[in-house]
């Protein structure tokens, strides 16, 4: 049998209920001699020990948790359990030990925990509970071993926690930890110590009742100051008895309430400091301690909102003048804990408690706030802030589109907002961080409400472009009025870098507004500045703004970039990076990649135009050979209207078409040219001989013509270039206001065949036609895959270049029979 070898990590649970890591190695399945069974096996990576040899027995209980780990006991208070790297693995172990134990293995426990042996089941169903022993302290040793014995198991779990609850237990096991301490009965703590942790774990919330009631709660943090895995006891009773205090920044007068705060606070405290963290395999292990914590907050909050004579003081102070600034900074503090308690709430009930603070003024006390001096208040304010940003956007909104009507510009509340955003004073500029999130959330289309008459998203725009824009850019336009950045320090990079951000996603979701600021107060053109910028991330950033308008593809930014020729400082940002193959190399090449792609006529033209002869020498990409490419086709279309004019002749008769038709035609016309052109005479419909088929074929022949030379470049272009190496553009930019290129073939017209003037030409009335018959085929076939494009495809009108290959496939005689049906 040949076992498969996964990667694991053993652990063993060690008598304070951590687990320990045992070594790293392979697990395998085999049976193994001396244990008459199917075993686990494990040998360590390093040197190929054995780290484990477990036998697969029947009547254990493995456990498969988070699809990695498979935990059982081996025996009375030994638990060993094996994390796999890999999911396939663990799955793989998982279906051996099923398949020893006659299990299916889509469970994850292959015995029922409670099914205990047979002695146990009958005392089960002999004594109603478990029998404690009596609270002495010379039995301490005694109740401590009960209780780590009942833990693993949850039946004895359960009878442990009843028994506790029915016959006062915890209260006298605190009345002892008295006397121990008082006698200085070391071994006697430890104990005591080992007992309350293992009652935490019992997960009982009547048992958390008792322990965290006002009596008990400071004697069962002194029971676990003695850690037996320490030297020296810990001090946590000191730490909240002297050095913690509580204030009360507005008079409490609910003494209910103000018990409640400081049972929550102890009881964070434990769980935070004083238990030791639960390990990944003791899952839930404390979960109703969780849940008291999250409860209790809820009470508090809910008793707190109704207090209105404690909420109108609150905010009274906040705004008075007359409030020293540390008074002011303990009530920003406490409101900011108040919200965030407040994130336990279900949604229905934060959705009342923040239209109650809105009710209160909590909006027009942050503004008064955050204009203050004092650097840890405007912290504390802007995390309110962002509790309100973040649930109820509309509510802010709506609140400063009020504040517009009646106050100036500067004392606005997002004014105020975006200020403390410019100013902050963090060198990694945490907070402006932050603070533009807010905004760009506040400014976000996607979480506006549309009402009957208005959109709110009218409205807050019209006023943002109006009242508060330029307080946003007036560090950009401060920053860009020379050709470099005045000043180009990291801190003021990055300050940059955020307001790009913001106004990049204004391209992007505001069009309109942003569209006119842009073009009004020639943004891009100081935005672009900053590609001048030493530090490469601000460069990229006012890049990645240039193209997300060039992405929108919208003719009035098209002509905006063209007047101001606005693609000059991007091209010498790719000039001057030189042959360096990094993002910026890359994002340009992008930039151009997508105006060659999407075809934009008007900014091809002007590319080509004002900057070939910088650019004509990069061939280590294609993207510039074709904006040329593109660029020619376009001058080609505008100096022979006459051709364009007969190619939409063609497409309207083939639209006009229904399929019957098309199949018949399309039937008549090859047996007519497998007859007729065997007999050496060309195939002219009698509509077609009245027409002057010189009119029709000369532009024809001159389109071939200049397609043929076109193509012969094409060619030479892609045989020189190297793609297997990076070409240094070593070249110096210069700009022309109108180059034009002609590559119209010097070759006469005559020389093709079939044109007009050759001998043979079928355009030609009268001129034998000679044509073999293999060359009759050929000519069929092609024309056979030509019709195939005549079917009316929806999107045939956008693929006009698809369509001239098409048709100069077809030979000139079947050319002129398309455009007499």
């Amino acid at each position: 049998m040949t076992d498969t070898r996964r990667r694991v990590k053993v652990y063993t649970l060690n008598e304070d209920r951590q687990w320990d890591d045992r070594g790293t190695g392979h697990v395998s399945s085999g049976y193994v001699e001396r244990l008459k069974g199917m075993s686990l096996l494990v040998r360590a990576e390093s040197d190929g020990s054995l780290l484990l040899e477990s036998k697969i027995n029947p009547n254990t209980a493995y456990q498969k948790q988070q699809d990695t780990l498979i935990v059982w006991s081996e025996a009375e208070n030994y638990d060993l359990a094996l994390s796999f790297q890999e999911k396939a693995g663990c799955d793989e172990i998982w279906e051996k030990i099923c398949q020893v134990q006659g299990k299916d293995p889509s469970v994850d426990i292959t015995q029922d925990l409670v099914d205990e042996s047979e002695e146990e089941r009958f005392d089960d169903m002999s004594s109603p509970g478990l029998e404690l022993p009596s609270c002495e302290l010379s039995r301490l040793e005694e109740i401590a071993e009960l209780v780590a014995s009942s833990l693993p198991s949850p039946l004895r779990r359960e009878k442990l926690a009843l028994a506790l609850e029915n016959e006062g237990y915890i209260k006298k096991l605190l009345e002892i930890f008295h006397v121990c301490e008082d006698l200085e009965n070391i071994e006697g703590l430890h104990h005591l110590y080992e007992i309350i942790k293992g009652i935490f774990l019992l997960n009982r919330t009547a048992l958390f009742e008792v322990m965290f009631s006002e009596e008990c709660i400071m004697d069962v943090i002194g029971c676990l100051e003695y850690d037996p895995s320490l030297s020296q006891s810990r001090k946590h009773r000191e730490f909240l008895t002297k050095t913690a205090k509580f204030k009360e920044v507005i008079p409490i007068s609910d003494p209910e309430l103000k018990q409640k705060i400081h049972q929550t606070y102890r009881v964070q405290y434990i769980q935070d400091m004083v238990l030791p963290t639960p390990s990944v395999f003791e899952e839930n292990m404390l979960s109703t301690l969780h849940s008291f914590i999250f409860f209790n907050k809820v009470e508090i909050v809910g008793m707190l909102q109704e207090d209105e004579k404690f909420l109108t003081d609150l905010f009274a102070q906040l705004t008075d003048e007359a409030t020293d600034e540390e008074k002011r900074q303990e009530l920003v503090n406490f409101l900011k804990e108040f919200c965030a308690f407040s994130q336990t709430l279900q949604p229905q009930n934060r959705d009342a408690f923040f239209k109650t603070l809105s009710n209160m003024g909590i909006l027009p006390a942050l503004e008064v706030i955050l204009g203050m001096d004092d650097a840890q208040v405007r912290s504390a304010a802007t995390d309110i802030f962002s509790y309100l940003v973040e649930y109820n956007p509309s509510m802010v909104r709506e609140f400063v589109m009020q504040e517009a009507q009646q106050n100036d510009d500067d004392i606005l509340l997002i004014n105020l907002i975006i200020e403390h955003m410019i100013c902050d004073t963090d060198p990694e500029l945490g907070g402006a961080v932050q603070l533009m999130g807010l905004l760009r959330t506040l400014v976000d289309p996607e979480n506006m409400l549309a009402t009957a008459n208005k959109t709110e998203k009218t409205e807050l725009l019209g006023f943002f472009y109006k009242h508060c824009m330029h307080v946003l850019t007036a560090p950009l336009l401060a920053n860009t009025t020379e050709e470099k950045p005045s000043k180009d320090d990291f801190k003021t990079a990055q300050l940059l870098a955020l307001i790009l951000e913001l106004l990049t996603f204004c391209v992007e979701h505001h069009t309109y507004h942003i569209k006119n600021y842009i073009i009004n107060k020639d943004i891009l053109r100081r935005v672009l500045v900053l590609m001048a910028s030493k530090h490469a991330f601000l460069a990229l950033c006012a890049l990645r703004f240039k193209r997300k308008i060039i992405g929108l593809k919208d003719e009035f930014y098209n002509r905006y970039i063209m007047k101001s020729f606005l693609f000059e400082p991007v091209v010498k940002a790719f000039l001057n990076n030189g042959s360096r193959y990094n993002l910026m190399n890359s994002a340009i090449i992008e930039m151009f990649e997508f105006i060659r792609v999407e075809d934009i006529k008007s900014l091809t033209a002007h590319v080509i135009e004002n900057y070939w002869k910088a650019l004509e020498d990069v061939d280590y990409v294609q993207t510039f050979k074709g904006l040329k490419l593109r660029y020619e086709q376009q001058r080609e279309r505008q100096d022979n209207p006459k051709l364009d004019s007969m190619r939409s002749i063609l497409r309207n008769h083939r639209y006009r078409r229904d399929a019957r038709t098309l199949e018949d035609e399309e039937e008549m016309w090859f047996n007519t040219d497998e007859d007729d052109m065997e007999d050496g005479e060309a195939v002219v419909p009698p509509s077609d001989k009245t027409k002057n088929d010189e009119d029709i074929m000369d532009p024809i022949s001159k389109f071939m013509e200049r397609k043929k030379f076109k193509d012969t470049e094409e060619k030479e272009v892609l045989l020189k270039t190297n793609l297997s190496g990076r070409q240094s553009p070593s070249f110096k930019l210069s700009f022309s206001s109108g180059t034009k290129t002609n590559l119209t073939s010097q070759s006469s017209a005559s020389n093709l065949p079939g044109s007009p003037g050759s001998p043979g030409s079928p355009g030609s009335p009268g001129s034998p036609v000679s044509v073999s018959k293999s060359t009759s085929q050929m000519a069929a076939i092609t024309t056979k895959g030509g019709l195939v494009g005549l079917v009316d495809y929806p999107d045939d009108d956008e693929e006009d270049d698809e369509d001239e290959e098409k048709e100069e496939t077809l030979p000139l005689a079947k050319k002129a029979k398309l455009e007499s049906s």
